[in-house]
Order: structure tokens, then sequence, then C-alpha cells
């Protein structure tokens, strides 16, 4: 009987060649890990965060990538909650090893992952804004905090509408609660006075109860801060078919979000670092791109989407500063960088978050918004002092 061992020692050889050559290839690869909110709360914004990283990894990969290594993006459904996203954490941290993390989501399901991130040592670009004051030596955020965000819309209430009183309608966690807690101080500060103040669970609908509350009140206008996504669609939906006619501000709804609402949206105040009809030129080259990318399933880009798309670039630029991926190397290099896209220049350095030109706008018929005021370079304050 002749003998095959020469030919199992041939297979054994190129099954052996095979595996060094994927695993040289993955170590030409590099992973930005993307939790989102596809299900869920955050679901009616999530599909434009997606996109606008998507658009980013090819323009980087099309000029040779980070270091001369492809990028790829690992996307995982967070559920816009604590369960969902500590599973959705581990499971690109530890299965898919992941460089980085880089994403918008509400605030519990960031808060569930800071842990895993910290266990994996993973660098964390956060690019939805939140309430403020999450600090943790690998996260980093990009987008803007309420030291940013209420005074044009509180301000603008008192001096064009004359307001005086105010009623607050939150989601019950941390983002609407931590929000609305920094509005009624600053409410107070300027002599105003809170008249009312309701939550409603992240995945509640009906706001009936909250409404008649906030009539029987009778405030001189209305500020919000709900979930981002589907609860500021049904809230405003509500307060529209209720009659209420007061100004209203909302601090958490993005464009795209809007203008999915229709005319129900119209006449909302709201305050962002981005609208689409930001008049710059890399403002105009990323829509430009965007549209050429996505044609007709393109969903608007908004104050939650564009500061993904910077929010990869700037890894980028920190892991070529660093000259690695190694998260020690990188972290400090994040505060380093600046990224010139849509918002204009962005750079993380005052406490890990960055300063930002803010807009007040009010939102139109057909969706889009009218800019009324721009704020420069506004500075987020005391966010992370002990942290360096």
């Amino acid at each position: 009987m002749q003998s095959n061992i020469p030919g199992r020692l041939v297979r054994t050889a190129l099954v052996g060649a095979a595996l060094s050559a994927f695993a040289a290839h993955a170590e030409d690869v590099i992973r930005i890990g993307v939790p989102v909110g596809l299900s869920g709360a955050n679901s009616v914004v999530a599909p434009s965060v997606v996109q606008s990283a998507e658009l980013a990894v090819e323009e980087i990969n099309a000029k040779g990538g980070i270091l001369g290594k492809k990028v790829v993006l690992e996307v995982a459904d967070d559920g816009s909650g604590a369960a969902g996203a500590q599973k959705a954490f581990d499971s690109l941290i530890f299965q898919k090893k992941v460089n980085v993390l880089i994403s918008m989501e509400t605030s519990a399901a960031r808060n569930a992952g800071l842990p895993i991130v910290t266990r994996g040592k993973t660098p964390f670009i956060y690019t939805s804004f939140y309430e403020g004051r999450s600090c943790n030596k690998y996260l980093y955020v990009n987008a803007w905090v309420p030291d940013q965000q209420v005074a044009p819309i509180v301000d603008y209430f008192a001096s064009k509408y004359k307001a005086k009183t105010f009623f607050l309608v939150g989601s019950d966690y941390a983002f609407g609660r931590g929000m609305l807690e920094f509005t009624r101080g600053y409410i107070q500060k300027k002599g105003g006075k809170v008249v009312g103040e309701e939550y409603l669970p992240m995945d509640g609908s009906d706001w009936t109860s909250i409404i008649s509350k906030l009539k029987a009140a009778n405030p001189d206008a209305i500020i919000t801060s709900t979930a981002g996504g589907a609860p500021n669609v049904t809230l405003t939906k509500q307060l529209r078919a209720a009659g209420v006619k007061i100004p209203y501000g909302n601090l958490a709804v993005d464009e795209g979000t809007a203008k999915s609402m229709g005319s129900d949206a119209e006449g909302i105040f709201i305050s962002g670092s981005y609208f689409t009809n930001v008049a710059t030129p890399k403002n105009k080259e990323f829509l430009a791109a965007m549209q050429k990318k996505f044609g007709a399933d393109l969903k608007t880009p908004n104050d939650l989407s564009v500061p993904q798309y910077e929010g990869v670039y700037a890894y980028k630029l920190a892991v070529e500063k660093a000259g690695t991926t190694d998260a020690a190397k990188v972290i400090p290099a994040l505060a380093e960088v600046a990224f010139d896209g849509p918002r204009g220049t962005i750079r993380m350095n005052k406490q890990r978050h960055a300063p930002l030109t803010m807009y007040l706008g009010q939102i139109g018929k057909d969706g889009t918004v009218n800019i009324l005021e721009t704020f420069k370079d506004v500075d987020p304050g005391a966010q992370c002092p002990k942290l360096k």
C-alpha cells in the first residue's frame, strides 16, 4: 500500500500558509466598531450615522487607508439601551477585536458600555450630543454638551417672546434628566421660573397626562429633552394635536428626524453644531459626496451623523500622529489633532471635549432649518477637569 503521508504534509503546509496569510492580512486591517441603536429609540437616526461612517471609511481607504492599512467598519445594534450596549460593546471589543469605538448612542447605552471600554482598553470617540460630564480615560467627545447648547434657546425665548415661565418635558434617563437639570438652573440664573417638569420612560409614547399638566400650568414656553428619534416624533405629534402653540424649544431633535415629522415639526426651535444649510465649502463637499454615494437612499445628514464622519477622521489623524494603533499612544494624540470638516475645525482638547460653533435655528415647513443666530467657538466648560 502506498503511503499518502507526503500528500498530508503538503496539505498541512498549504493550510498553515493560508492561516499565516490570513493572520498577516488581519494585521493589515484597522477595525472601527460602531455600536448604535439600529433598534429602539435611536432607530430613526441610526441609519444616517452608519452612512456617515461608511463615507468616511470609503474616502480614507481610497487614499491608502490608515498607516497603509485598510479600514473596516464593524456595526453592532445596541438596542438604544443598556442591556443591548453591553452585548454590542463586548462583541466588538473582545470578539471583533476592534481598534476603536466611534459612535453616537443614548446616554444609557454609553454608560453601560464604558466599563467594557475600560476593561478592553479601547479608545472611544463618542459622537452624540449629551448631558455632559461623562469622563473616562479612554473617552473623547466631539459633540455638544448643555453648556454649549441650552443658552441660545432660553435667551432667545426671553428676549423675543418675553418668556419668564417655562415647562420642561423629558425622557426619564440620564440624557433627559441631565439636560433639563442644566436648563432649569440656567433659566433660574437668568431670572425665569420653571412651572413644571415632567418625564416619561424612554420607550414611552403616550404624553397625554403630561400635556394636560402643561396646559394647566400655562407657561410662556416649553423646552423638551427626549431620547433622539421616536420620542421626539410622538411628543411633537401629540403637542400639535393638543393645540399647544407656545414657543417650543427641543434640545434633542436632529434635522433628519425633524424632516420625518412633516408639518408637525414646523416652528420648533433647535440649537446645534450642524445644519445642512451651513454655507461652508467643506459642508458643500460633504453633502455632495453623501449624495453621490447614497443617492435616493441618503438619510438626511444631521447633528448626530456629521460628528460620526468627523470622528472617523479624527481617529485617523491621531493614529497617524502616534504612528501606531496602540491605545496608550492614540489617547493623548486625540487631544492634539484637529479635523477640518463640515462643522469647521474640530479639536477635542478641552478636557476631552471640543469647542464648537453653535447655531440657533427654527424648523420650516419642509423640515429644513432657518439659521437665526451663530455663536462662534463656544467653550464646553468644565467637563472632566480631573482627567489628564
